[in-house]
């Protein structure tokens, strides 16, 4: 009697991703891609302050990677949705590692190196929009692609613990500008994986207006839209909030005794709880029940930063900051309502937009607590930004119950649609089952 041989069971959560190949090349120059970045950020401040000796350089070389993202995802998000996503995407990272090879050469002065920076800052709105939009394609726009976008923030959130270290031992052995070679290589070596790990699909959108119409006319027609609009703030501004105990870590640090150390440990407890709330969320809850908890989860997420009026020492301060990160897995149910809610041809746009009002947002979040901190004791900020944050959260959280879209009987054949009868956006089971949204 023959054996049968035992089935391998199905891969669940998020491994499923990795049998998808072309997901597999896009994870993969995302990885690289960041690697990039870091590296790059790490080799140009120390290069810039080095050559200039000024600390005012150093720190700006950082917010030039952020500052660009507002004008190239308005004025040039028209690129996501006008040509095909492969080519946009492959010259993206031909244009970054182009910038990466003329800021490794020697006799780049300090404005070029700086005009670089912002030419790379410039394109990456546009890199990341399509790419997102691209997921929608390889995964479909339900559930793989709402755990494929996970996956790809998660990625994101640990180079921010591991990515600095890295860059630091790596200039102990190569200069600064021998590093950004190796920011070229991997700018290359993701090119080619996309070039050839992914299919060629053809643009989403036409039309013959000029490129600047074509971006400002997606832009307005992304955020003219109020269930798109709100959708849209729930994912900025939680993310603009939750910055202020990053940005004045230094300040609370010294405020409460603990060193330059502590620094590095209030700055990582923010991702450790993104990451394993991501991870988790993600790999135990359906699909509905992330959609279920999206909303209590996001107006409560700032609410433990109020800890910090008691200005609590590192571990307690460590501990509030590691579950207000895990608030952030309320991302997994908005991302499935926000794909929803976009149109296929507007789809490039949005995520452009997306991307470039996060970047935005956090920079002028960091500059505000910044300012406040000035004038107040850094754990009154803190405290202050989350019982803020929580009001605006909860005021967000109502429009996007207002914007609900439900299905509706259709018409008798024949019959005009009645008021409450028009044309509506269809929702799949998940969205027919959550508390709002």
């Amino acid at each position: 009697m023959p054996v049968e041989k035992p089935v391998a069971p199905e891969p669940t959560g998020y491994l499923r991703l990795f049998t998808i190949r072309e997901f597999r090349a896009v994870f993969l120059a995302h990885a690289l891609s960041l690697l990039g970045v870091v590296v790059s950020e790490v080799a140009l401040t120390v290069l810039v302050y080095g050559l200039t000796g000024s600390p005012l350089l150093g720190a700006l070389t950082f917010a030039l990677g952020m500052l660009p993202f507002l004008v190239g995802g308005t004025l040039l998000s028209g690129i996501a949705d006008r040509y095909p996503p492969r080519r946009v995407l492959v010259l993206c990272d031909v244009a970054c590692a182009g910038c990466a090879a003329l800021m490794a050469m020697p006799a780049t002065p300090v404005f070029g190196l700086l005009a670089l920076r912002c030419a790379i800052a410039l394109v990456s709105p546009v890199f990341n929009g399509t790419r997102m939009a691209t997921l929608t394609d390889i995964l479909g726009d339900g559930d793989l692609f709402i755990l494929g976008r996970s996956l790809l923030r998660i990625v994101s959130q640990s180079s921010l613990l591991v990515g600095f270290g890295l860059g630091g031992v790596l200039l102990t052995v190569v200069s600064p500008r021998g590093a950004l070679l190796i920011t070229v290589c991997t700018f290359a070596a993701s090119a080619l994986l996309l070039r050839f790990g992914t299919r060629r699909r053809p643009a989403r959108g036409s039309g013959g207006a000029a490129l600047l119409k074509y971006s400002l006319s997606g832009a307005g027609q992304v955020l003219g839209d109020r269930r798109i609009r709100a959708l849209l703030l729930l994912l900025w501004v939680p993310p603009m909030f939750m910055v202020a105990p990053e940005a004045l870590a230094a300040p609370y640090a010294d405020q409460i005794g603990v060193g330059v150390a502590g620094v590095g440990l209030l700055m990582c407890a923010l991702p450790v709880g993104t990451i394993a709330a991501e991870l988790y969320v993600g790999s135990a809850l359906s699909a509905t029940s992330r959609a279920r908890i999206a909303l209590p989860l996001v107006s409560c997420t700032l609410l433990p930063l109020a800890v910090y009026a008691l200005t609590p020492g590192l571990l307690w301060a460590m501990l509030t900051l590691v579950l207000a990160g895990a608030g952030s897995a309320y991302t997994l149910g908005v991302d499935r309502w926000f794909v929803d809610a976009v149109p296929e041809e507007l789809r490039g746009r949005a995520m452009t937009v997306h991307t470039a009002g996060l970047m935005t947002i956090q920079g002028i979040g960091m500059a505000l607590a910044g300012l406040a901190a000035e004038f107040f004791a850094v754990s009154t900020v803190v405290a202050a930004s989350g019982v803020l944050g929580t009001v605006c959260c909860l005021a967000l959280a109502a429009e996007v119950r207002a914007t609900r879209r439900t299905a509706v009987p259709a018409p008798a054949p024949g019959a005009s649609p009645g008021p409450l009868e028009q044309p509506t956006e269809l929702r799949d089971g998940a969205d027919h089952h959550v508390t709002g949204g």
